[in-house]
């Protein structure tokens, strides 16, 4: 089932004028980014179709001035397009799109794996296994968000112990282009697709341990075009080209 926002349907409280910090102005903007994000990541508003602001703001319980900033973020990212005068809509990705990001995802994070195992303290690579095994937990109870969040916690780790300022900034720019059809590519290839992943990241885990960095660098090269043969797949199964993210349990 897909998710509403937010979670709690609580509105989003806003900070009273007069007594309102940068840093409360700051936690409100980072509270509305993160649900909007998850929303669209979600595949709760269709491929292509327009970003339905009013109904947005309702859910949010906010106006449309903090909206629009987060919106202004997400088309940075390239989850979203800006419409001149006309709102926003979902950023439709071609198959060639596709394939050109993933390759390049590939590189990067195959970068990543190499710079890591030089670089990764013993502190950092306890962390990531914690969060290795937390990502299996919510892999058994089928919590494909929970998965996904900590998935991409995992990866983002080892790009930052890479320590190249360079690699993460582009790693990042990249990263959300991709967030949405990385989400369904989960499960693009139903229960089967998700096991493999799962193995994948146990060789990705074993790797990190032993400092193997070649051998880190090729899982991840492969982990990822893995990763861009299955959504490649899934929008050609979709209706019209469309990525659906709801689970495929069968």
């Amino acid at each position: 089932m897909k998710s509403a926002i937010p979670e709690t349907g609580v509105p989003i409280t806003q900070p009273a004028a007069g007594n309102g910090s940068d840093r409360q102005e700051a936690s409100l903007h980072g509270e509305i980014l993160l649900r909007l994000r998850d929303y669209v990541v979600e595949g709760n508003i269709a491929e292509g179709a327009r970003v339905p602001e009013r109904q947005l703001c309702d859910m949010l319980g906010i106006s449309r001035t903090p909206l629009r900033e987060a919106l202004k973020v997400l088309a940075a990212e390239g989850l979203i397009e800006l419409l001149p005068n006309r709102g926003a809509r979902v950023r439709r990705l071609s198959q060639r799109d596709l394939e050109e990001l993933f390759d390049v995802m590939a590189g990067l994070e195959s970068l990543a794996g190499r710079l890591a195992c030089e670089a990764i303290t013993d502190e950092e690579t306890a962390a990531i296994e914690r969060l290795h095994y937390e990502m299996y937990g919510h892999y058994l109870h089928r919590d494909m968000h929970g998965y996904f969040q900590t998935n991409q916690q995992i990866h983002e780790s080892i790009v930052a112990a890479a320590r190249n300022e360079t690699l993460k900034t582009t790693y990042a720019n990249f990263a959300g282009r991709i967030r949405r059809v990385r989400y369904s590519a989960n499960f693009a290839r139903k229960r089967q697709r998700w096991a493999e992943a799962m193995r994948e990241h146990e060789a990705i885990l074993d790797a990190l341990r032993r400092r193997a960095g070649s051998e880190l660098s090729d899982i991840l090269f492969q982990h990822l075009r893995n990763k861009r043969a299955a959504a490649i797949d899934h929008l050609v199964e979709a209706p019209e080209g469309g990525l659906e993210t709801t689970p495929q349990n069968g």
